[in-house]
């Protein structure tokens, strides 16, 4: 091909090489270099002038400056004064950040890479306990009532030790009243929950970087992007330059139907709600029953007492162990429950993303005891940060299918013949040789490559 020109960042150069070989084409050199300081110069040695470029980089490994050398990359080519850039990312970077503070503490993902001997692949998240107070439990002790008769000290230590019981898990230095100041001897304030609401339900604000993301590249100079399989389709509509979003479905389909014995008995399962769609479209094109993974965390505990007697009546929350078993201090049930019959069947999880593999594990756990022989599962961009690795080496997953959209060489020789890679330099170079004739990508879509 004439007039092109295949860059490659320093996040995935096997790729680039694939793609390149797939393009019978020579791949662009490109020198990048840091400085003492951390700053990233780049230095492009062949001539772009008038040339279609395509840079290929990958959001993985240290995303940042990846990332970063993406943007200058594109700005020299434009300095330089390339007809056209296009941006290959084949994981798109920042495009899956939770709508919540990220607390390690209190949704579980791990702040570092640590390595444990057991995991335990619980279904359902722990939570706390119910809040005990210093003399006993809240829903034991009942509140002494009022002593109206002496309205100057009996009625004021009476509401003294009501606020003193009330909020006895809780500590300021004092409250300033019109009347007085009332010391309580408490521990702490109360905080926002792990879904970022406080009591009033106000959420905190969370920057969203999708439309930073979308405008750092086309201020760069970004002409086109190409991508994989976003987690959330929605985020094309942040550019408003044009967004090729490949799917693996075509890939995926193709070693379930080659891979997998008797693949129409298997069951298609969706670890999240989140990607129901995505599983549905697979079993609906394969004729395979489908089973989803459904997570309940924002059920409400009923305030109204289970008993009619006098006793009951008196506290003003109840629980039953019988039927609810994880219980937060806001109220909240942490529940997982799975929808479809999965019972001596072949069991394929499909997901787009596994990065800490928390969900996946969990959900492969759920599937082995329902009754499950056999648990495979699909995802397209295996990041496997954290501990991820050595949880996966230890789930219930008899083997792992994934794409080399991120670097699966270590995650590889850790894992061994538990997980296999897909290629996808094929589709990618297929997608960069339409784009550069001009021709329609949509076929790609469908029937892959």
């Amino acid at each position: 091909m004439r007039d092109i020109i295949v860059l490659g960042g320093s996040s995935h150069p096997n790729l680039t090489k694939s793609i390149c070989r797939h393009l019978t084409v020579e791949q662009g050199i490109v020198d990048s270099k840091k400085f003492s300081n951390g700053e990233t110069s780049i230095e492009i040695r062949d001539s772009v002038r008038e040339k279609d470029v395509f840079i290929i980089q990958s959001g993985c490994g240290e995303v940042n400056d990846n990332f970063m050398e993406l943007l200058i990359t594109i700005a020299a080519c434009k300095t330089a004064s390339a007809k056209r850039v296009t941006a290959v990312l084949p994981l798109f970077p920042y495009s899956r950040q939770p709508d919540v503070p990220h607390a390690a503490s209190l949704t579980g993902a791990p702040s570092m890479a640590v390595k444990k001997d057991k995991y335990t692949f619980e279904s359902a998240p722990g939570t706390p306990r119910p809040m005990k107070f210093e003399n006993g439990d809240i829903f034991s002790n009942v509140p002494p009532p009022l002593n109206l008769e002496n309205p100057a000290s009996g009625a004021t230590s009476a509401s003294n030790n009501l606020i003193n019981r009330a909020i006895g898990g809780f500590k300021t230095t004092s409250i300033i009243t019109n009347s007085a100041s009332v010391s309580l001897q408490t521990n702490k304030l109360p905080s926002v929950d792990i879904f970022g609401k406080t009591e009033s339900g106000y959420k905190q604000w969370i920057a969203q970087n999708g439309t930073l993301i979308a405008n750092l590249l086309v201020t760069a100079g970004a002409d086109r992007c190409i991508t994989m399989d976003l987690h959330d389709p929605q985020f094309q509509g942040f550019f408003n330059i044009p967004v090729d979003n490949l799917y693996s479905k075509p890939l995926l389909k193709r070693y379930i139907i080659d891979y997998i014995p008797n693949y129409q008995e298997c069951v298609i399962v969706s670890p999240d709600s989140g990607g129901a769609k995505r599983a549905t479209s697979i079993a609906d094109s394969l004729g395979c029953s489908f089973a989803l993974i459904h997570k309940e965390r924002r059920a409400k505990i009923s305030k109204t007492p289970p008993g009619s007697n006098s006793s009951n009546s008196a506290t003003p929350l109840m629980h039953s162990s019988s039927s609810i078993n994880l219980i937060n201090n806001s109220g909240m049930v942490a529940t997982t429950m799975l929808v479809g019959d999965v019972k001596d069947k072949v069991c394929v999880l499909v997901d787009d993303l596994v990065d800490t593999s928390y969900t996946i594990t969990r959900a492969a756990k759920l599937l082995k005891d329902q009754g499950a022989s056999k648990v495979y599962a699909l995802v397209t961009h295996g990041i496997f940060s954290g501990d991820a690795v050595n949880r996966l080496s230890k789930s219930s997953i008899d083997k792992i299918i994934t794409t080399n959209t991120v670097p699966q060489i270590e995650h590889s020789q850790s894992l061994g013949d538990k997980l296999e890679v897909l290629d996808v330099s094929r589709i990618l170079a297929e997608s960069i040789r339409r784009i550069h004739n001009g021709e329609s990508v949509s076929m790609l879509f469908d029937h892959g490559w």
